[in-house]
């Protein structure tokens, strides 16, 4: 039996925290690498690549599609705005997970759930840039998690804002993103503000 060599060898990206608008605005997307497994990533606005997000919120909305394969979507809400993530048969644990899921009955009714999966920034017809996330696992969560990840990802956001090495990804972050980083530190007090610490 042969070992695989060093350098195909993959290791999985971390998960990085990101609020809905955060991950709402990032455009940029890359390959590193040329191999056919290298990583996508996307890079956020405030300057770090990230190739999967973990995201905690409200389950607003779950359709399933009507057509040869199953295919399910789901709109998720954090304090910020929405994630729109899908499933399909390339992802059956996160498929299933999302199907196992009550849709919401009312406004009034709460579903939180987590979610682990893989950000993709694709273009529209009409030319507007546009980012979902592939799910790879799905879960329902309780209010206090909810609440705990609100207050990870400010930590997390606020790190990656304050950070003071200029590596390539945050200048180059700088370039495209024509945000300042108020417009995240509001974002994060805002976000804050919905719960009580």
């Amino acid at each position: 039996m042969s070992e695989t060599p060093v350098s195909q060898r993959y290791e999985r990206e971390p998960a990085k925290r990101v609020f809905a608008a955060e991950l709402r605005e990032t455009t940029h997307h890359f390959k590193e690498g040329t191999e056919d497994k290298s990583p996508t990533f996307v890079l956020l606005p405030t300057g770090e690549r990230c190739n999967r997000v973990f995201l905690i919120g409200l389950l607003t909305e779950k359709k399933k599609s009507d057509g040869d394969t199953v295919f399910y979507q789901i709109k998720v809400k954090d304090p910020s705005g929405f994630f729109y993530v899908s499933a399909g048969s390339y992802q059956p644990e996160a498929m299933h997970q999302i199907a196992s899921i009550e849709s919401p009955s009312s406004p009034e009714s709460k579903t939180y759930i987590a979610v682990i999966g893989k950000p993709n920034v694709f273009k529209a017809p009409d030319g507007r840039v546009l980012v979902s996330v592939r799910a790879e696992s799905v879960a329902e969560v309780d209010k206090g998690m909810h609440d705990c990840w609100i207050l990870d990802t400010a930590e997390c956001t606020l790190d990656r804002i304050d950070a003071a090495d200029e590596t390539p990804d945050r200048v180059k972050a700088k370039e495209i993103y024509p945000q300042l980083p108020e417009v995240w530190r509001r974002m994060v007090q805002e976000a804050l503000n919905t719960i009580q610490i």
